[in-house]
Formats: C-alpha cells, structure tokens, sequence
C-alpha cells in the first residue's frame, strides 16, 4: 500500500497549513510564514482577503453553478469589466491558466486554417511555461516536465527568448505559422525580462506576416509587474491575452482574451469549460479587480519592487555568489550563481516561504500587492541575511547546513 492516497505528483514540504491572513500563512501549531510568492502569484491580496471572501459567501447563498448552455450575467460583468482593461473584445472564461492558453492554442490553429494553411505551427520560446496539459506541456519549453509524455502534439517552433533574429529566421524558412504564444516575462524559468524594444519588434514582425501575437500573463496579469496586464506597460496590444493564478485570489478561474477578428473563430461547440465561469468564481475575480483597482494596487506593486530591488542590489549586488538581481513590479528574481534547493527548507524553519526556479539557481519572489513597506522590508532584510548565511558570507555561519 502508498505511504498516501494521494498521487506523487509533488515534492511536498513537510507542513501543513490552516489558515491564512494577509501575508502570513499559519501552520496546525499556530507558527507563521511569511509568504514571499503569493502561493506562486495566486494570492496577489493576500490570503483570506476580506473583499474576496465576501464575493464568495454572497454568492454561495444565491447559486453557485449553472451550466454554460443558459446566458451568465455574471459572465457578461466580468468579461466586459477584462476586455475593457485589456482593450480586447470577448473572453472565454476556463478554470486555469494552462486552460487558458489551450484556449489560446485553439484559436491559433483555428486563424492558420483561416490563413489557408494545412499544418499551422505556434512559434514558442525556449524556457516557456504554459501548462502540463499535453498541448500546453509541448508548448513550454522545459524538456525536464516533457519527458516520459511522448508523443507530445505537433504544430510548435521553438525559438530563444528575446532573440528577434531567430524569429525572423523561423519567417523565412518556415511558412506554416500561424501565431507566436510568448510570456512577456518567463516566471517559470527564473524572471527573464525581454529588451524594451523586444515585444514591439514582435508586434511588427507579426503584423507584417499575419500572425497572431498572443501573450501568456498568467504569472504576469493581475496588477503583478506594475500594470494590470504587463503588455500596458510595454503599450503592446496582443491579438490573445490569457490570465488565471491572481485574477481569482486562490477561487480557480483563468480567461482567454481575444480581439474580435480571433474571437470569431470560435463559433458554438468549437470549445467549452464545464465549471468555467460559473458564478462563484466571476464573483471572486470581480471582487479581486475591484480591489486592485480601487485602492490602486498596480502603481504599489512598482513602487514596492523598487523597495525591494533597491535593498537586493544595495546588500547582495557584487557579491561573488550573486550572479544577477532583476525584476518588474512584484515580479523579482536573484540568480545565484549556483543551485540553490536547499534554501527552501532552511528558510521555512526561520518563517520564511520562498521559491527556487530557474535551474534552481533564481530565489523567485512574487510577494503580495497589499504588502506594507514595512513588511517589504521585513522580508527583504531576512531574506538577504539568509541568503548570506547560506552562501557563506558571515564568519560564524556554516557554508551548508548539516
């Protein structure tokens, strides 16, 4: 028999958690962690946020499901709420971010039949994560999670982030594509950001070749890098806009966004999402808007990453273990200059929740909008002290911990 009925799926730490508050999550003994990821950019207000958690006991007492085949108004609020911030024309609304992108998939597939093409290709960056779904699983970019689940779905390019070159070699030498799916910075792969010109030049190569430009902001959207969605603050307008993780505050709910010549290649029976939209989750992400929006939680997700990247460079920049310090907004990665694991679990037993990606060699940080800039700095300095301990940099700590 299992050591546990649940499947191996993840590396679990050994806690467990039971209830939430703000930034802090706390265990079965009443100890609290400060968690520096917003449960990988889920809980951008935190946890148990009191706005979202009214949204949803409101809505459980009036219905909390009622099938697609009926007209939602609560779809209609919350998809003209998205398409007017994202200066997109219709939403179809799904459970996750990797549903979304397949959504994405689809209609890339479906606007290179419109194109008049037999095999249309989606040009994809190495490095990517778009989900673990089979299409989504093919379209990322990390060989590691792709390994075992051969055959993978045909119909991607891969090509290196933020090299323009390579995709206008792809343009010549290959003429089935139909769309280029691209985050406009890779979460996953330890906080890549492209050069300023790097997204507009996409734009126009996309353009000039009728391809669709669609960006993943799953990790990015939401108010994470200083704008709700990150191509505002590149003023790039996609042609398809996908989001999940912080659009519903922990509710599960992910939406694809498309301008209506997209759109429109969906007609009914082209897809569908069972439990998407359903009203307690349109609830959630209306009241997650709201919030974001009302107490303007895009312009302090920029002014607390500069808190924070300030206090990185100042302390750890120049460092012979640092080998990069870079970020948007909330969105803050610290390259180490060799694999760094072990952090996790040293620093949950200081009160302290972190995430290693990136080769495990990034410390990826994606704290809560709603952080004060004392909190900020709380997490920042007990960051930066662990980080040196680790690394050896004061005489009294151990390199490693035994």
């Amino acid at each position: 028999m299992p050591e546990s009925a649940l499947m191996n799926t993840y590396g679990r730490l050994p806690i467990q958690f039971h209830r939430g508050d703000r930034i802090w999550l706390y265990d079965d003994q009443e100890r609290k962690y400060l968690d520096t990821t917003s449960s990988i950019a889920v809980c951008g207000l935190g946890h148990n946020h009191p706005a979202v958690t009214s949204a949803i006991q409101q809505q459980v007492t009036t219905l909390c499901y009622t099938s697609n085949h009926y007209q939602s108004p609560y779809q209609e609020q919350l998809a003209t709420v998205l398409t007017g911030i994202s200066n997109t024309d219709q939403a179809f609304f799904c459970n996750s971010g990797a549903e979304a992108n397949e959504t994405a998939i689809k209609l890339a597939r479906l606007h290179g039949r419109r194109m008049g093409l037999e095999h249309p290709s989606i040009i994809v960056m190495n490095s990517a994560c778009h989900g673990r779904t089979i299409a989504t699983l093919t379209a990322s970019g990390q060989r590691a999670s792709q390994a075992g689940f051969e055959p993978l779905s045909p119909g991607f390019i891969r090509a290196p982030f933020n090299d323009l070159h390579a995709i206008e070699q792809i343009a010549k030498s290959n003429h089935n594509v139909s769309a280029v799916l691209i985050e406009p910075i890779q979460g996953e792969a330890g906080i890549h950001l492209p050069d300023e010109s790097y997204l507009a030049e996409l734009r126009k190569i996309c353009d000039e070749h009728g391809w669709l430009l669609m960006f993943d902001e799953v990790q990015t959207g939401n108010g994470r890098t200083g704008s709700y969605f990150y191509a505002q603050k590149a003023n790039i307008q996609p042609d398809v806009i996908t989001t999940a993780k912080g659009l519903g505050n922990g509710f599960p709910i992910g939406v694809c966004l498309a301008k209506e010549q997209t759109a429109e290649l969906f007609t009914p029976g082209s897809h569908s999402s069972t439990f998407g939209g359903n009203p307690m989750a349109c609830a959630a992400a209306l009241a997650v808007i709201e919030t974001i929006q009302t107490h303007k939680l895009c312009e302090r997700a920029s002014i607390l990453g500069n808190l924070i990247l300030d206090s990185l460079h100042e302390e750890l920049t120049g460092s012979h273990y640092i080998k990069n310090i870079r970020g948007c907004g909330l969105m803050i990665g610290i390259e180490l200059t060799e694999p760094c694991p072990e952090l996790v679990a040293i620093a949950k037993a200081t009160g302290l929740l972190i995430n290693i990606t990136g080769n495990q060699q990034v410390i990826r940080l994606l704290p809560p909008l709603i952080m004060s800039n004392q909190e900020a700095s709380k997490m920042t300095n007990k960051l930066i002290k662990l980080i040196k301990i680790y690394m050896g940099d004061e005489r009294s700590a151990p390199r490693r911990p035994h």
